[in-house]
């Protein structure tokens, strides 16, 4: 099934093997978001200090989406659970497209978001299904921020820290709630330098890894400056095609204070194997 997905993609190879993936403590925070509503505040300062907001508020629930359109085809990946701001600790639940002919389903992948690391659960390819993979973030060449088919939600918060340019668009609801809306581009490059120990290899990685290091987003800040919704547009180059290829990630955050239990795997239960890719 993976090799179908694989060429559903256009060729797209996924590091550590799912489906996207490049080829191969706040201060301020309710007076800034105050003042930028009345239009007296600085755009990029309020969008920067977006990731150091979520510290502050602990932790919250989440749904991802990325979307990746490239041979006159779109996929889109969906992913759901949550995440403690404060360990940088998360669990999603990650659902795969169905093949082409739309017969077969995909097990649902679990993953554990860790600093500087990815576990996978039922990632298939011949990996037992009791047991996980691990994925060092700083080596994938898109630092996970696609490979995994869901962005780690801090470390889409921390490409904000990277912010070059930022323009206010006015005030509009996200799932009920009121938010500001901004749209801007981030450099990797620069959020690497700002990004926390557990994200700064990461984002460099992505930096180098990606076909620009400027990325596109639109973000909406709720009254408390915490992000309800993300949208980034990374582009990175199909080594098969030689073509630029482009994905949109999409992150929801709400329920924010829920408790998030994440327990990391131990290391008897790691896959030491080969990952089969065919």
């Amino acid at each position: 099934m993976e090799e179908r997905q694989r060429r559903r993609a256009g060729g797209a190879v996924v590091a550590a093997g799912l489906v996207v993936g490049v080829c191969a403590g706040c201060g301020g925070g309710d007076g800034a978001a105050t003042a930028d509503a009345r239009g007296g505040g600085d755009a990029v300062a309020v969008v920067r200090r977006a990731a150091d907001t979520l510290v502050a508020a602990g932790s919250s629930q989440a749904r991802t989406s990325t979307e990746m359109a490239t041979g006159g085809t779109r996929v889109t990946i969906r992913g759901a659970g949550g995440y403690d701001f404060r360990r940088q600790l998360g669990r999603l639940t990650v659902q795969l497209p169905q093949d082409p002919a739309g017969a077969s389903e995909h097990r649902p992948i679990t993953e554990l978001l860790a600093p500087g690391a990815l576990f996978m659960k039922n990632r298939g390819a011949r990996v037992p299904a009791d047991k996980w993979v691990r994925v060092d973030t700083g080596t994938l060449s898109d630092g996970n921020l696609v490979t995994g088919g869901a962005t780690d939600p801090y470390a889409a918060a921390e490409v904000l820290r990277g912010t070059t340019t930022a323009t206010y668009l006015g005030k509009t609801e996200v799932a009920g709630a009121s938010v500001r809306h901004y749209r801007g581009v981030a450099d990797l490059s620069v959020a690497a330098r700002s990004a926390s120990a557990g994200n700064e290899a990461a984002l460099r990685s992505a930096a180098k890894g990606f076909a620009t290091a400027r990325v596109p987003f639109d973000v909406y800040l709720d009254d408390q400056g915490r992000i309800r919704k993300v949208r980034q547009r990374f582009s990175f180059v199909n080594g098969q095609r030689r073509s630029t290829v482009a994905v949109a990630s999409t992150t929801l955050l709400y329920d924010f204070g829920a408790p998030v239990d994440v327990r990391l795997p131990a290391s008897k239960d790691i896959y030491a194997g080969k990952i089969a890719e065919k």
